[in-house]
């Protein structure tokens, strides 16, 4: 008798547990709760996991003129001026990085305006990620907002509707943007020794006590929790003025490709678009504040010497691989200047880089390759300290590529019954030394 009531409390106790949690859970905190209940709960208990709940109600963000479903057009989304009542500081730093230009940048690729609008405005591709920079109420007037509204800054990582500060301190917070072909830093820091290490230690480490082992995105791009997200290259690799004049020989060429000069070597309007979107690096004291930014933080687990001998190694990769997309692009620069290749009207003569996957020749779509996914990991991957991604999915791309472009090149020149164009250089083949064993 006595054992049957001690387990009738005990699982009085745990109903009342249960209902106190799930009282927390789905605290009624406004009457836009009481609605959201029946038509998203996960969402009302997702907002009331987060901190804010106990602060802030809906209409905090989303303001009170929406009362039902009659008139859900009034409902307010929030911007990153909406975060920043809050987080000043955070807000202020976001938005003097790049991430906050992340639209700017798209925006400003000459033939983003030509695409889907499910595929950009409708952030089914790119616009999924570049949707950043929505800093007032104006920016969601525009014609792209009007088509899909949903979408702004700090969600990005503080995913809706908990907002946590832990998971975007996670390095799988930058796992949905920064992943797959020209920009797959997951890949390369998870793959890395520094991703391995701090996976392993997090997966074995209950108490957390070797958490800084190893570095995360967040170690070396957020130092602190600086929410200005800046790198000393920039997306497109390109820095000026360079003191090496056989790489700047091929820089002005890649400048060339970019629209940034005109052929005899001129600025050209697109140089601004680059500057407004901060997409290059086009100031030596720019660049090397943002290089000590992060060789400090490297200094912090390596020697000195140690981390000037791999930034400068990394370096050269870039040299590298600009050396063979030069090439490349001279090469298709001479079709258009035998017009092999018919030279667009609103272009100089040189392939548009920034064409991307629009290119309308196999040479320019395999010259788009090359630039876009083969050079962006061959470098890219130096940074992230992952050589086996910079060698296969990089660097030996580019060779492969510019074998394929001479080819093509080649061939587009036999039919129009002309010579060989003297910017194809013959492959150069590593030297095989004399004492060297033979190959089983």
């Amino acid at each position: 008798m006595l054992k049957k009531k001690w387990i009738q409390m005990g699982m009085l106790c745990l109903s009342l547990w249960m209902l106190a949690g799930m009282g927390t859970a789905f605290a009624v905190t406004s009457k836009c709760e009481e609605c959201h209940l029946k038509i998203s709960p996960m969402m009302v208990k997702d907002f009331n996991r987060s901190k804010m709940a106990a602060e802030l109600s809906c209409e905090n963000c989303h303001g009170e003129e929406h009362k039902s479903e009659k008139d859900v057009e009034k409902v307010k989304l929030p911007t990153i001026r909406t975060c920043q009542e809050c987080h000043q500081e955070q807000a202020e730093q976001y938005l003097s990085g790049k991430h906050a230009l992340g639209l700017t940048a798209l925006n400003a690729m000459p033939y983003t305006h030509g695409q889907p609008k499910a595929f950009v405005e409708g952030q089914k591709g790119c616009g999924g990620c570049h949707t950043l920079g929505l800093a007032e109420e104006k920016d969601r007037q525009t014609e792209g907002r009007k088509y899909y509204r949903y979408g702004m800054d700090c969600q990005n990582c503080h995913t809706r509707h908990a907002f946590s500060a832990d998971e975007a301190a996670e390095p799988e917070a930058c796992m949905t943007c920064h992943t797959g072909f020209d920009h797959a830093q997951w890949e390369m820091w998870s793959g890395s020794k520094h991703g391995v290490t701090y996976l392993m230690n997090r997966a074995i480490d209950i108490d957390e006590k070797n958490s800084e082992r190893a570095p995360t995105c967040q170690t070396c791009h957020m130092p602190e929790g600086n929410h200005r997200v800046f790198s000393a290259w920039g997306f497109l690799a390109v820095r000026l003025p360079e003191e090496d004049q056989e790489w700047m020989g091929y820089r002005a060429t890649i400048l060339k490709g970019l629209g940034v000069l005109y052929p005899e070597g001129k600025p050209t309007p697109r140089l601004d678009v680059v500057k407004a979107g901060k997409v290059a690096r086009l100031d030596k004291a720019e660049f090397d504040a943002e290089r000590k930014r992060f060789t400090d933080i490297c200094r912090k687990c390596h020697s000195p010497n140690f981390v000037n001998e791999n930034m400068k190694n990394a370096d050269k990769m870039v040299k590298e691989s600009d050396k063979l997309l030069a090439e490349a692009l001279e090469i298709i620069a001479g079709l258009y200047k035998d017009e092999i290749i018919p030279k667009r009207p609103d272009y100089h003569a040189y392939p548009d880089l920034l064409t991307f996957y629009d290119a309308t020749t196999k040479i320019e779509q395999t010259l788009y390759l090359m630039f876009m996914d083969h050079r962006m990991k061959a470098f890219q991957a130096g940074f992230h300290i992952n050589p086996d991604y910079s060698t296969w999915y990089g660097y030996a791309n580019l060779r492969k590529d510019l074998v394929e472009i001479k080819d093509l090149a080649k061939k587009m020149r036999a039919e129009k019954g002309l010579a060989e164009s003297p910017e194809a250089k013959p492959e150069v083949k590593p030297e095989v030394k004399k004492d060297a064993p033979a190959s089983k």
